[in-house]
């Protein structure tokens, strides 16, 4: 993966297909929605599990002290 987050050559799961080839104007093939799904779900996995920073969690707290009724 270069610097700026793309891939070149052929990905760690092989070349292309040939159903992915055909599909290729129909939109993406089953597989490769599910590909893409599945390192969708790893790259959130890793960021959901990262720490609260503390500036979130003190404007979090000013947020529930806040009166609902207030308005600005």
């Amino acid at each position: 993966m270069d610097d700026d987050g793309s891939r070149h050559g052929p990905s760690a799961e092989g070349s292309t297909s040939k159903a992915d080839a055909s599909s290729a104007g129909q939109g993406l093939s089953d597989h490769t929605q599910k590909r893409i799904g599945l390192h969708l779900r790893a790259l959130y996995d890793t960021i959901v599990q990262q720490p609260v920073p503390d500036r979130f969690r003190d404007l979090i707290a000013q947020l529930d002290t806040t009166s609902p009724h207030s308005e600005p």
